[in-house]
């Protein structure tokens, strides 16, 4: 068990230091003081910290800012004392105007923490989202009780390198192409299902030196041949996909709470964001 100076270091307070750090990560340049009195309040990096100890925790707004006031170290890691943190309302209002580039930055930022394989993955499903807002949902005319997410993985480590979201339902061979674009760096070999079956995809990846594990959906010999060839080379390690995202479900909840399609994008964002945290604390207790 690790110590500071205060004693034993729990798993929540080296949760703390991690989300403030990669928080501070996330915004440009260097970090603004926590709060200043007056119209600049509290920085950007306060509001995505406090949004990482909301899905930690699991409360809603209301009772993560009671909660938060019974941990001064987690205040103080915050460079705050109990008496100047955020009101609920502030958390909730300052949120909707942070840009969904730093909410990224943040899951960038938890891939430090991880030694990368060879294998990725990429897979999609629907995640609930019944609680928005139910007039919201008919004033902007969306009326899928899902959020279409995709999300590519390293399957050594189930670290989520990204993530997609959806409120329509978009090709997944379209969607494959963007994510895995945005990410050629991060590659080495790619393992998707036959929904991601296209020859312009594969051809992409081949073209970045990236082997694209993706079987054929069309018959014959040709196509079966090749589809043996690729489950001979790891294809298998695709269902880790499915296993982080029954694990994002299990530890994160089952629906969104945000009311609106772009709160529901940066809810999701950060989940995986928060998972890879725990899971690379929990992995140095091994």
């Amino acid at each position: 068990m690790k110590r500071d100076g205060l004693g034993v270091q729990t798993k929540t307070s080296r949760f703390a230091e991690a989300v403030v750090s990669l928080s501070k990560k996330a915004v440009a340049g260097e970090p603004a003081p926590a709060y200043r009195p007056g119209k600049d309040g509290y920085a950007d990096w306060v509001i995505l910290a406090i949004q990482g100890f909301k899905e930690y925790l699991q409360h809603d707004y209301r009772k993560l800012m009671d909660v938060l006031r019974e941990m001064p170290r987690v205040a103080k890691s915050l460079c705050l004392t109990v008496k100047t943190l955020p009101h609920f309302s502030t958390v909730c209002a300052r949120k909707q105007a942070i840009p969904m580039k730093r909410w990224r930055a943040i899951l960038d930022a938890s891939l430090e923490m991880y030694e990368l394989g060879d294998i990725q993955a990429i897979d999609a499903t629907g995640v609930d989202r019944i609680q928005a807002s139910q007039h919201y949902a008919k004033r902007t005319d969306y009326t899928f009780k899902a959020v279409k997410t995709t999300l590519l993985i390293d399957c050594e480590t189930s670290a989520i390198l990204d993530i997609h979201c959806s409120m329509k339902q978009p090709h997944d061979t379209q969607i494959g192409l963007q994510v895995l674009v945005r990410n050629l760096d991060d590659l080495t070999a790619v393992a998707a299902d036959k929904g991601y079956d296209w020859e312009a995809l594969r051809t992409r990846l081949r073209a970045e030196s990236i082997t694209p594990l993706i079987p054929q959906r069309g018959p014959g010999f040709r196509g079966w041949a090749r589809n043996l060839l690729i489950h001979d080379r790891a294809y298998n390690q695709r269902s880790n996909a499915e296993s982080v995202f029954f694990g994002l479900r299990q530890r994160y909840g089952e629906t969104l709470w945000a009311r609106t399609w772009f709160g529901q994008f940066r809810e999701l964002v950060m989940k995986s964001a928060m998972r890879n945290i725990e899971r690379a604390i929990e992995g140095e207790d091994r």
